[in-house]
């Protein structure tokens, strides 16, 4: 009797991962922008690009009836002044586009791709020096997704930089330690950063002029991942009963305290593996006990950031944790020479070390991290440079 109810249990088990996993199947078509260029004239701006798209489904074909593109400016100033013109043109393998620019829902076949050329142009006739006062642009992609999973509504965002920073110079602050040294650290500030920049290439461009033997290069764990692309949109998810249900057992201040928040953790390790930490995880806090949760469910539960906890555009992301940062770490040390570390720091103190290339002095770097020298606002200063005296 024994031996049946447990084969039941593991058939019960069985059908309904098997079940989770198909009712919650999403579109399994990848965009990515590819090869965009910026052509700065007199009293315009134009911006030419690429987006691909691709299906790496070994069965699934999945059409996209809509394909939207809606381009905002960003600046230190009002920006209706300028005018902003968007030009679609599909280019795909095996479909003409058509001459009055109407999007032909489109079929992208499994294990096959397809790219959108994109046009921007944006012009202030007036004032032809308002341009240079323009920050990025942010290119929001609205399209539909049909297929066997349902009819998906995706959005999906990157930032084209526009300028570089007026002042390069980075902002000093010294620190003084109780055995009379000090340290310096230096906030670089960047352009605004997104999946377009290679972060080998920001971390060299920004600090290999600046850098000095001994010192430590911190980049924050959010501009990273964003820089990976690690980031989505909520309306982009699709939220089932376990997201809704297992999201009220967090603090409201918690990632994780939003169906949405919740859900991007569930698509990243499994809904097993949270339930279980958080069963497992609420019986040590009856016992005084905390963080078990964190630790079993895995390092993207502590790292996801729910909306406005970033800042503009990506505030209205949802942005994940970073991957393989201690890869990274290794590769920009022996690039520059000097240690490299990954970093998550506020403006409470709190320092983790998310990852660091080896020999990094850790008590060292989170007593000059500890003042949060990049701040938490919208300084654009992802880069410090930690100097030992």
């Amino acid at each position: 009797m024994t031996n049946i109810i447990i084969l039941i249990s593991i058939v019960i088990i069985i059908i309904f991962i098997y079940s989770y996993k198909i009712t919650t199947k999403s579109s399994p078509l990848i965009l990515k922008p590819e090869k965009w260029f910026t052509n700065k004239k007199k009293s315009s701006i134009e911006i030419i690009g690429t987006i691909k798209i691709s299906n790496p489904d070994k069965r699934i074909e999945v059409m996209i009836p809509e394909f939207k593109v809606e381009a905002k400016l960003l600046g230190n100033r009002r920006l209706s002044k300028f005018k902003l013109k968007t030009k679609i043109t599909p280019n795909h393998p095996d479909m003409s586009p058509r001459e009055d620019d109407y999007w032909q829902a489109y079929i992208v076949k499994s294990k096959s791709h397809t790219n959108i050329n994109i046009r921007l142009n944006i012009e202030h006739k007036k004032d032809s020096n308002l341009l240079k006062q323009l920050d990025s642009i942010w290119v929001e992609i609205v399209w539909i997704n049909y297929g066997p999973f349902g009819r998906e509504k995706r959005l999906d965002g990157f930032v084209i930089p526009l300028t570089l920073p007026l002042d390069s110079s980075p902002n000093k602050k010294y620190l003084d330690l109780e055995d009379s040294s000090k340290i310096t650290t230096l906030a670089i500030k960047t352009h605004k950063l997104g999946i377009l920049d290679d972060p080998m290439k920001l971390i060299y461009n920004y600090t290999s002029e600046l850098i000095l033997p001994g010192d430590i290069v911190t980049i924050g764990e959010t501009p990273l991942a964003i820089m990976q692309g690690r980031y989505h949109h909520p309306s982009s998810l699709k939220l089932t009963y376990f997201s809704k249900l297992l999201c009220i057992f967090f603090h409201p201040t918690s990632s994780l305290a939003t169906a949405c928040g919740m859900q991007t953790l569930i698509n990243e390790v499994g809904v097993l593996r949270v339930i279980f930490a958080l069963f497992i995880g609420s019986i040590f806090k009856i016992l005084k006990v905390k963080g078990v949760f964190y630790r079993l469910a895995g390092k993207q539960a502590r790292l996801i950031d729910d909306i406005t906890g970033t800042t503009p555009p990506y505030d209205q992301m949802i942005v994940l944790g970073p991957l393989h940062s201690k890869d990274y770490c290794e590769s920009v040390s022996r690039s520059l020479g000097v240690h490299v570390a990954v970093v998550d720091v506020n403006d409470l103190g709190k320092v983790k070390v998310l990852a660091s290339s080896k020999g990094v002095d850790l008590s060292l770097l989170k007593q000059a991290l500890h003042s949060n020298p990049a701040g938490n606002a919208d300084q654009q200063t992802p880069i410090v440079i930690v100097r030992p005296s």
